[in-house]
C-alpha cells in the first residue's frame, strides 16, 4: 500500500514521468531525464529530491567518474494504486490513475509518430488488442491477478536474465466497468 504522501507526489506530471522513466530505462541521473521527459536538469533533479522523501527513487550505488553527477533509481517495480482509505487517499489515486491514463496514451502516441524509424522486427509484433469482458468482481479480480503472475517475470526492474536482443516494452493493461453499458442508478 502506497502511502497518501507518495501518491500525492506522483500526482505531479514530471514526477509522474521521471517515475516512469527510471522504472523502463533503470538509473540515470537528473540530466539524462532531462533530455526524456521535457524538464530542465534543475527542475528533474527537484523532483527526484521529493520523489526520494516519499520513498519512491533512491541515489543509485553507482556514481559517476568526476563524482558531480549522481545516478537515480526507483525503489520500486511498478505501480499499486491502492493507497491509504479516506478522501484523500481516494482523490490521490483517483489523479494517479488519470495521470496514467495520459502517460499511456502520450506514450502509444510518441510511438506511433516514430513507428517508421523503429526495427521492423518490432513494430511486427507490436500491436494492440480491445475486448468486452462479461465477468464479476471476483471473476475480474482472478484474471487481472492471472495477467500480472504471467507478466512479472519480464518486469525490467526485476529481471536479471534477460537474453541478448531484448528491449524495453511498454505493457498497459485497464480493466473497470464500462461506465457506457451499464443502466442508470436511480
Amino acid at each position: 500500500m502506497v502511502s497518501n504522501a507518495a501518491l500525492a507526489a506522483l500526482a505531479v506530471p514530471a514526477r509522474f514521468a521521471l517515475l516512469n522513466h527510471l522504472l523502463a530505462a533503470g538509473p540515470r541521473t537528473a540530466s539524462q531525464c532531462a533530455e526524456v521527459i521535457g524538464e530542465t536538469p534543475s527542475n528533474c533533479s527537484w523532483h527526484l529530491r521529493a520523489l526520494a522523501k516519499v520513498g519512491l527513487v533512491e541515489p543509485a550505488p553507482e556514481k559517476s567518474a568526476d563524482g558531480r553527477t549522481r545516478p537515480w533509481r526507483a525503489t520500486a517495480v511498478g505501480f499499486d494504486f491502492s493507497g491509504e482509505p479516506g478522501p484523500a487517499g481516494a482523490i490521490a489515486r483517483n489523479a494517479l490513475a488519470v495521470m496514467s491514463a495520459e502517460y499511456g496514451d502520450d506514450l502509444y502516441r510518441r510511438y506511433l509518430a516514430r513507428q517508421e524509424l523503429l526495427p521492423e522486427e518490432w513494430t511486427e509484433v507490436s500491436g494492440t488488442s480491445s475486448y468486452s469482458l462479461e465477468l464479476t468482481p471476483d471473476e475480474l479480480r482472478a484474471l487481472a491477478d492471472a495477467l500480472d503472475q504471467l507478466i512479472r517475470p519480464y518486469v525490467r526492474s526485476i529481471r536479471d536474465d534477460a537474453p541478448a536482443g531484448s528491449a524495453v516494452v511498454h505493457v498497459s493493461l485497464r480493466a473497470f466497468l464500462n461506465p457506457d453499458a451499464q443502466e442508470p442508478q436511480p
